[in-house]
Formats: structure tokens, sequence, C-alpha cells
């Protein structure tokens, strides 16, 4: 499941700068994830950095892009093919 970033947002850009992705960007209001891109930091992390290095705890799991593990898997794979996933 990718994750989005909620209203609780405060534009500090240090979920940006942690996604192994390149899955979050700068909007308009708040941070947001690209959900094509995001793989909950599946294939390099054993848990989401975005979420770990958020002081407001604003990105959370998007229920509208659920995804399994191997989906997720498949998505790094796809993202980064040159990489062996942990």
């Amino acid at each position: 499941m990718a994750f989005k970033i909620t209203d609780a947002c405060i534009m500090c850009g240090s979920c940006e700068y942690e996604c192994p992705n390149e899955a979050i960007s700068e909007g308009e209001n708040t941070y947001v994830i690209d959900p094509d891109k995001c793989t909950e930091c599946v294939g390099f992390f054993d848990t989401q950095q975005c979420f770990e290095v958020c002081p407001e705890g604003a990105p959370v799991a998007d229920p509208d892009h659920a995804e399994n593990r191997e989906q997720l898997l498949a998505k790094f794979k796809k993202l980064h093919p040159d990489k062996t996933p942990k």
C-alpha cells in the first residue's frame, strides 16, 4: 500500500530526502507521494523512512492504493532493475 501525506505536514522536507524511490515532491500545501513510485521502502528498509523522519507523523498508509509485499517488491524491481532488494 503506497503512503500518502496528510494535512499534518508542516512542509519541512525531511521526508523528501529520505525517500529511496524519489516518490516524494513538494506540493502546494503539503508534500505529496507518487503512488506509482512508493514501495513503502520495501527492497530498501524494514520501515517506511518518510514516516520515521516526519516530526508530525504526516505520512500514512493510503487505503486507495492497497498493495501486498509481493506487489511492492515487483514495483521495487521495476524502479530499480540493477539493485538487489534487502
